[in-house]
């Protein structure tokens, strides 16, 4: 099941340290089959309030999230973003079935329809 590197920056200071950030991350990806989906966009915010990047990376699997997030070259990555923007990161799993349904959160969760 795909898995999911999701982060929300704001406050973004461009500098030096972002640009190396940008420079090198693409190199911790490649062990761990990561690939940008959605990278320094502006989401078109529909509901709530939301004024950041946004960044999406897929992964086969959550292993492969967690062991590129606690990678040593990533970790020596994140304080360059870090000390330049406020950021949110989380991992996620995506759903497993092809053809996932909303519904079938129903069934999970024990509810009969």
């Amino acid at each position: 099941m795909s898995a999911y590197a999701v982060g929300l920056l704001s406050n973004l200071q461009f500098g030096p340290d972002i640009v190396t950030y940008l420079q090198r991350i693409d190199a911790t990806l490649t062990p761990y089959g990561g690939a940008f989906l959605v990278h320094g966009t502006r989401a078109e915010v529909k509901e709530g309030v939301f004024d950041g990047d946004c960044i999406i990376i897929s992964f086969p699997a959550m292993e492969q999230a967690r062991a590129w997030y606690e990678s040593p070259a990533y970790a020596e990555l994140i304080p360059l973003r870090a000390q330049h923007a406020q950021s949110t990161v989380f991992l996620l799993d995506g759903v497993a079935e092809p053809n996932y349904r909303a519904e079938s959160l129903l069934a999970k969760l024990g509810v009969k329809a």
